[in-house]
């Protein structure tokens, strides 16, 4: 049976606990040029490190038609990630496509080092909104934590380009780590205050086994919101839809908003649509999930559409996931899939 022989029929699916499956979370490469010392530390990717041949990726025809089956179930949101997703060439032709076969809200996220060059194409190419990675101001911090000598300025640069052509707000995320980059929290509500763009603070979480998490270096969300609204006067505003990740904040005097995303002290697992597509095309039900389910073998051993979609709604269907809500010492330290694999 060929991939046209049957189409599925729309029909949304939800898990276990009646969640939908409304976002869907696709890494275009598991590269990155950081080494962004929560995600990919040197330590592990170092020289020698082998990551997936080009033959081992989804081709963009592949891509497209696993959207066009998940959009049948429900999918309303689609996210482009990595690694670094920008490091995957032509990328403006898969977003093309996904825009023109689908008309999904169609996002992406980047540490922006290459926005400069590409964000004129990638709005051309239908992209509707961006999400930059950034967690520090400070110089000698950032690079720091990016590990690769990047500064501060590559980051800024492809930010007010994206701005310039047209994305509009541009979301500022902030991995919060204790000892780390805490002090400068004031400092990025301030810079980005006032512009438009909406910084989100994340606590910082035990994703994957490499990152050397532990609950010591997690800065509570609440105490963020203290710090912040001591110096920049914020009030709590509604989610824009049900779901949403990061609660919702405002300043005072109606010069923006900003974000905090709070899994770890905060879980909003009862609430979470998302699924994630792995560059190799594995499906995950969760962030912190320890094993997925191959989709590439379907897809290139001659599976229907109507097959691929009977095992997404299956898997969907029998979904249990709140790791969140359980977390311990013991779950923390499973052997859990990178996120550098299966995106942010």
């Amino acid at each position: 049976m060929t991939a046209n022989d049957s189409s599925p029929a729309e029909t949304a699916v939800t898990d276990t606990r009646k969640r939908h499956l409304r976002d869907l979370r696709i890494s275009v490469t598991d590269r990155c040029n950081f080494r962004c010392t929560y995600c990919m530390p040197k330590s592990v990717y170092d020289r020698d490190f082998k990551f997936l041949e080009r033959t081992q990726l989804l081709s963009f025809d592949e891509i497209n038609r696993l959207v066009g089956i998940f959009k049948d179930h429900g999918v309303e949101k689609v996210r482009i990630t990595g690694g670094e997703p920008l490091l995957r060439k032509q990328l403006e032709k898969l977003l093309d496509m996904i825009s023109v076969s689908h008309q999904l809200d169609l996002t992406l996220t980047t540490n922006a080092t290459l926005l400069k060059q590409k964000a004129s194409m990638l709005l051309d190419a239908g992209l509707k909104r961006i999400t930059v990675s950034l967690d520090s101001l400070d110089e000698n911090t950032f690079q720091m934590m990016n590990d690769m000598k990047v500064p501060v300025s590559k980051v800024l640069e492809g930010i007010e380009e994206a701005d310039r052509v047209g994305f509009q707000p541009i979301k500022i995320n902030m991995v919060v780590k204790q000892g780390v980059n805490d002090e400068h929290v004031i400092e990025m509500a301030r810079y980005f205050k006032g512009t438009g763009h909406i910084v989100r603070f994340i606590e910082f979480m035990d994703v994957g086994s490499t990152n050397g998490w532990q609950m010591s270096h997690v800065v509570p969300s609440k105490k963020l919101v203290e710090q912040i609204n001591e110096v920049f006067p914020i009030e709590p505003v509604e989610p824009n839809y049900f779901g949403e990740v990061a609660e919702r904040w405002k300043y005072s005097d109606g010069s923006g908003e900003i974000g905090f995303i709070s899994s770890v002290t905060q879980a909003f697992c009862q609430s979470c649509t998302r699924a994630r597509l792995s560059a190799e095309g594995s499906i995950y039900t969760c962030l912190f999930a320890t094993q997925g389910t191959d989709l590439r073998m379907l897809l290139r051993t001659g599976a229907s559409d109507s097959t691929i979609s009977n095992v997404i709604a299956n898997l969907w269907q029998a979904r249990t996931d709140n790791y969140s809500e359980i977390r311990t010492a013991e779950t923390a330290s499973l052997r859990k899939i990178e996120m550098s694999y299966i995106g942010g």
